[in-house]
């Protein structure tokens, strides 16, 4: 059963079935935490229905948005959520992996966000569908990296959000696909809990030293 939600500002819509994966507020906190510039042209990699790039337009606007999706009914729901927000002009929705983007596309962004897959594969899951959009069976952060990287200009922004205890494996993969860590966050359920969640924004060629912001409390965790 599908449904739609009202994102404000803006009246943007967005089109969901829980049968297949519904957002969390790890998607909107990371089309917060993103900065955005004038012009940006905006790839939302592992989109499903569209909730980051969508969010993150509603908020900051942008002169284009792609969205990237593996999974066929996703990619379909999110067409949906670009025609109901009336941003076809400006939308395209790849049904695809990112790790396939084509040589058409690299080079082309100044922003690509990503709320990936980032529980490590492991034990059965019988729901095949939702556990692709959590655990990392089609899509490591390495890969992510590499096609983020591939896919930005020069100076352009890589914002993701991630496991906290991660962290260091994430910066290394980073820097080694010449995204350099600029600003992170971390993400606590309550305050004086450890966290759980990081968002972090790096940057394609840019020079080392990061802003370490205060961490959030996220209290629809």
């Amino acid at each position: 059963m599908q449904t739609t939600i009202d994102l404000l500002p803006g009246g943007l819509k967005i089109v969901q079935n829980p049968d297949l994966y519904r957002f969390t507020s790890d998607s909107v906190l990371l089309s917060k935490f993103a900065r955005a510039k004038a012009h940006d042209e905006i790839a939302d990699f592992c989109a499903g229905s569209g909730i980051v790039g969508l969010h993150f337009y509603a908020l900051h606007g942008g002169d284009s948005l792609t969205f990237v999706e593996l999974q066929e009914e996703l990619a379909r729901l999110c067409e949906e959520s670009v025609a109901l927000s009336g941003l076809e002009h400006i939308s395209t929705v790849l049904n695809q992996s990112v790790q396939s983007l084509d040589s058409s596309y690299a080079g082309k962004f100044s922003l690509v966000l990503c709320n990936p897959p980032y529980e490590r594969a492991g034990f059965e899951n019988k729901d095949e569908k939702k556990a692709i959009c959590r655990k990392e069976l089609t899509l490591t952060f390495s890969e992510l990296a590499k096609a983020a990287s591939r896919a930005l200009k020069y100076g352009g922004r890589f914002a993701f959000c991630h496991r906290a205890d991660r962290l260091a494996e994430l910066i290394c993969t980073l820097k080694g696909e010449n995204l350099e860590p600029k600003r992170l966050a971390f993400v606590a359920g309550r305050e004086g809990d450890k966290p759980y969640l990081l968002l972090m924004e790096a940057v394609k060629g840019g020079k080392e030293g990061m802003e370490i912001l205060p961490t959030l409390v996220n209290k629809e965790n």
